[in-house]
């Protein structure tokens, strides 16, 4: 399994087509600040002490440290499908949706993540195409991934 960031790169969504079932790239490391967890609170207005009160998960939550909000682990999958693969002749890309979204651990404040993303579906249409990249976001020195999710896109030439 490669471990050194990589991205892939496409002439075109027929090319890009050709790669169902293949991981396409993995991303550098982030590492996810404090301050942007609370940011993320404030915006979400989720600010549940778990996610913004160090003292208070120190000593009451089982990760003895604030931890980072499962959506916003995962709103990071736009910026990890960038960093992974580009197709040259698309125009304009949108999100199409998500098919299913795991949280399998938490990240930590601190805590570095990176994605790992492949191409699991894609109805391939000339001019435009659907597709549904799987994503696996691992943390550093941790086995199991914190988010592991299938996103799904638009594409258009």
């Amino acid at each position: 399994m490669n471990n050194k960031p990589y991205k892939t790169t496409f002439k075109n969504l027929k090319e890009m087509s050709l790669h169902v079932g293949k991981e396409l790239g993995l991303t550098d490391w982030v590492e996810i600040k404090q301050s942007d967890i609370n940011t993320f609170a404030k915006l979400t207005e989720d600010e549940q002490w778990i996610h913004i009160d160090k003292e208070k998960s120190e000593k009451y939550s089982p990760y003895k440290n604030t931890i980072a909000h499962g959506f916003m682990i995962l709103s990071f999958s736009t910026k990890f499908a960038y960093e992974t693969f580009a197709i040259n002749s698309v125009k304009m890309g949108l999100n199409y949706g998500l098919d299913r979204v795991r949280f399998p651990s938490a990240t930590p404040s601190g805590g570095q993540i990176r994605a790992r993303v492949s191409l699991l579906e894609m109805d391939y249409n000339a001019g435009n195409s659907k597709y549904k990249i799987g994503l696996t976001i691992e943390l550093k020195d941790q086995e199991k991934p914190v988010c592991v999710a299938e996103f799904l896109a638009m594409a258009y030439e």
